[in-house]
């Protein structure tokens, strides 16, 4: 027995537990942060988000990330989750409008009792969720998105749990936002690798008309640019005719 009259072996049983939900906290961090270092886009990282939150928050049943359109982002929502952000995105109640327009963080300890969103939180109740909680993710001030918990059970988010869930937002916040920003550069270069194909199936088609029919490097794209008004297609397709076959329209044939 301590001086403050707690038992010795029950104080050591609640560090020891303590002690272990901080080491199962530090390795669900863990594997958000490997979301910024893996490959994929904001699909893959969002499900990975979402996948994550389900097993790391404790008694979180369902579990949802929605962009500033109001749509999920994952690319697999449980159908309770379609039907709250249909909900929500219909009515513009909700616990992701919430955060979206700029709050941190929104906690329903009991959605049948919640009187905020009388259009959003009773069929939320009919659905089996009693409690919600919300986070913002942000990055720089920036809102990116909203990560939506729910449980079965009333009051089942307690303050030990929402700290956790702020810690976890803020890790998929960034997971997400790299995610994105990898997902626009991996569009940028691809975007520049069919703008250098295209150019060099143009250069080859210019060098077939040059050759077969005696004219300038000028007149050839002349030539290609009036096919491809004439036929309606891009030009680069237009080239790879060309290239594919030697022929071109005859429409447009001559300089």
């Amino acid at each position: 027995m301590t001086d403050d009259g707690t038992d010795t072996a029950s104080r050591t049983a609640n560090d020891d537990t303590a002690a272990d939900s901080g080491e199962d906290l530090a390795l669900q961090l863990a594997n958000i942060a490997s979301v910024l270092l893996g490959p994929g886009g904001g699909a893959t990282a969002a499900d990975t988000i979402v996948a994550l939150a389900l097993s790391t928050i404790d008694d979180c049943d369902e579990a949802g990330l929605c962009g500033d359109s109001g749509l999920t982002l994952h690319a697999s929502p449980s159908a309770v989750i379609a039907q709250l952000e249909a909900l929500q995105a219909q009515t513009g109640q909700g616990p992701c409008t919430e955060v979206l327009a700029g709050l941190d963080c929104v906690y329903v300890p009991d959605l049948l009792d919640d009187q905020r969103w009388p259009a959003f939180s009773p069929e939320a109740a009919r659905l089996g969720l009693r409690s919600a909680v919300a986070y913002r993710l942000s990055l720089q001030g920036e809102t990116i998105g909203a990560l939506q918990l729910y449980a079965q059970l009333p009051g089942a988010f307690n303050a030990s749990d929402r700290a956790q869930g702020l810690l976890f937002a803020i890790y998929a916040g960034l997971a997400l936002a790299h995610a994105r920003a990898q997902e626009a550069e991996e569009s940028k270069i691809e975007n520049l690798r069919r703008a250098l194909s295209s150019r060099e199936v143009i250069g080859q088609a210019q060098g077939i008309l040059m050759h077969r029919e005696k004219i300038s490097a000028d007149q050839a794209f002349q030539l290609l640019r009036r096919s491809s008004q004439h036929l309606n297609r891009k030009l680069w397709a237009v080239a790879q005719d060309v290239v594919d076959t030697g022929e071109i329209a005859p429409e447009t044939t001559g300089p």
